[in-house]
């Protein structure tokens, strides 16, 4: 199976919400809202997809500061796509981009928690969040 890969194509607010549904990340995702949608896309340092003749099957959509971490913010792979290693060759697209003492840094998919292990991704303790609108206490 033929699976070309890009680094800097751009894409559009639809093509981007309909890979997040056929990926599951949809059901995390503001797909209802184009605005966010489009502001995701506009301000991402690094976007690198994956595709199947003219069909996009992946993204990994990241905000980096390209030398010290790299947070990647979305990898969502087509269902019918996923186990052939289009999100392993996705995080190596999106390392291939930053300096050598960048650190990639994410927050796993309840789905993904078995799944980065496998690459080499370290588990972190103590990552935090505040949820959007909630003001810092």
């Amino acid at each position: 199976m033929s699976i070309s890969y890009e680094t800097h194509r751009r894409l559009s607010v639809d093509a981007f919400r309909d890979l997040l549904v056929r990926s599951t990340l949809g059901a995390r995702r503001p797909i209802d809202d184009d605005s966010v949608l489009e502001a995701m896309l506009e301000h991402a340092d690094i976007l690198c997809t994956a595709w199947k003749d003219t069909n996009l099957i992946g993204v990994a959509h990241s905000v980096t500061d390209f030398q010290y971490c790299c947070y990647l913010s979305d990898l969502a792979v087509d269902e019918a796509y996923q186990g052939l290693g289009v999100g392993k060759e996705l995080i190596r697209q999106t390392q291939s981009l930053l300096g050598d003492g960048a650190n990639l840094i994410l927050l796993a998919a309840p789905k993904a928690v078995d799944y980065y292990p496998k690459l080499g991704f370290e588990k972190h303790q103590s990552a935090w969040v505040i949820p959007a609108r909630k003001k810092v206490e």
